[in-house]
């Protein structure tokens, strides 16, 4: 059915003051790498540059992924240049510096990215950028950086915001969001914000506005990562200030915290469409103890919900199953469509009713619009194997449009040629079957017809 307006091109953003590139910068979401997830403060120019190399020797860089990403702990942690105040790469761990460190990675084909925060110093404690915004800034540009994610840790008392605002997190035991974001008072103790506060006047707002007009007062495109935890209602007013906002608090390597993820994002997709993607956080695909079936839906998902791609792990120890999983043709051609901006977003629960909160059994089936057909996934968050049934009459792209299509499987490849009426699989706990439904077949009445005509 798609095909009947495949070539009618609608662009569509949600907000008229979305932050737009030139070049095409921070459109579509990121694809890169991080270090975060896989080193944390152990980060080194020498691993830097050899996830630089893994992204091309693997065929990362050929299947899209351009972005390598130099996380916290990368400056002297003491201070800054006591004569210039800029920031300063730490001489024994980058000992080259990040200029020459991104003139190598230019050289790959890449781009490189960096870390601050919009306090007085990072999470991890090493410098940070407010009062500095248009110093480092400048710093950046000058250093050739392409890609800034800007944490919010250690904000002084002035710039705190004087209401609260409610995201979900593991340690929480209440059942869902609130409306407005308000929270329960036995779990903060700001305020929670009035129904018409309007959160792109905050603190918050305001410390992230500064760096993102100092990014652009620079020479330099440099697409800006927001990276708040979810915090001050972000997704209000993310779209005017960066190219992507974190939902929540941080991933870790765990089912558990990825599928509360899953959850929470499901509900706050509306804000997503070009030039503005929810961030849900570095993938964890490679990391832990996530069997291959919880590390496909992980990431099944995270490309479904045009979420920012960085990989976090060591890619020159990645299981070659697991490097397929990140290459995958299908998801990571729907996250970077170039026409169909939107994430793919669910049409039915499962286990439970529609539209119900539930940390660990979110909705099980999703679909999406994309050039090359209709995404449709079917989630089993459940520990057993289950019986899953995707019908094509309740998938609400392929609604009307016929009883049979031809469809792909995304994980084998395999062409299933025209199928009738939908699909059916037994999947494996914690995977994600999913396909890629085309072109409309033609009915065998429609056959009939044309024979008969002969």
């Amino acid at each position: 059915m798609f095909l009947r307006f495949g070539l009618i091109v609608t662009l569509i953003i949600h907000s008229t003051h979305a932050l737009v590139h030139r070049d095409g910068v921070g459109k579509l979401p990121a694809l890169g790498w991080n270090s975060w997830n896989a080193f944390r403060c152990d980060v080194t120019e020498d691993k830097i540059m050899t996830a630089a190399h893994e992204l091309v020797n693997l065929g990362l860089k050929d299947a899209g992924y351009e972005y390598v990403n130099i996380d916290d702990c990368w400056s002297v942690e003491a201070g800054r240049d006591p004569i210039t105040n800029q920031l300063m790469p730490d001489p024994i761990t980058f000992p080259s510096g990040i200029k020459s460190l991104a003139e190598q990675i230019h050289a790959l084909g890449l781009k490189i990215g960096i870390y601050s925060d919009d306090g007085t110093k990072t999470c991890a404690g090493y410098p940070a950028s407010l009062g500095y915004e248009s110093l480092d800034a400048a710093t950046f540009a000058a250093w050739d950086i392409d890609y800034l994610k800007y944490d919010d840790c250690n904000v002084p008392a002035e710039w705190v915001d004087q209401y609260e605002h409610c995201v979900p997190e593991p340690r929480d035991s209440y059942p869902g969001p609130f409306p407005n974001g308000t929270c329960p008072s036995e779990y903060y103790s700001r305020p929670p914000a009035p129904a018409e506060y309007d959160w792109s006047t905050s603190n918050t707002t305001q410390r992230y506005n500064a760096m993102r007009d100092a990014l652009l007062a620079q020479n330099r495109t440099i697409l800006f990562s927001l990276c708040n935890g979810g915090q001050a209602e972000v997704r209000s007013w993310g779209n005017s200030t960066g190219h992507s906002w974190r939902i929540s608090g941080d991933i870790t390597a765990n089912w558990a915290r990825i599928v509360e993820i899953l959850n929470l994002n499901s509900f706050q997709l509306d804000t997503v469409d070009f030039w503005g993607h929810n961030d849900a956080d570095m993938l964890e695909v490679g990391n832990g103890n996530l069997t291959l079936e919880e590390n496909r839906s992980h990431f099944a998902f995270w490309a479904a919900m045009k979420s920012p791609l960085i990989i976090g792990t060591a890619l020159d120890e990645l299981e070659e199953g697991l490097v397929g999983v990140l290459k995958n043709r299908w998801l990571l051609a729907f996250n970077q469509d170039e026409v169909f901006g939107g994430p793919a977003r669910p049409y039915k629960w499962g286990a439970n009713l529609g539209w119900t909160w539930n940390r660990t059994s979110p909705a099980e089936y999703w679909s999406g619009m994309s050039v090359g057909g209709v995404l449709v996934l079917a989630f089993n968050p459940l520990g057993s194997e289950e019986k899953k049934e995707i019908l094509w009459s309740e998938v609400p792209e392929l609604k009307g449009g016929g009883d049979s299509f031809e469809v792909t499987d995304i994980w084998t490849g395999e062409d299933l040629g025209c199928v009738s009426w939908g699909v059916e699989r037994v999947v494996p706990s914690h995977d994600t079957a999913g396909f890629m439904v085309g072109k409309e077949c033609r009915s065998s009445s429609t056959f009939a017809d044309e024979r008969q005509d002969l």
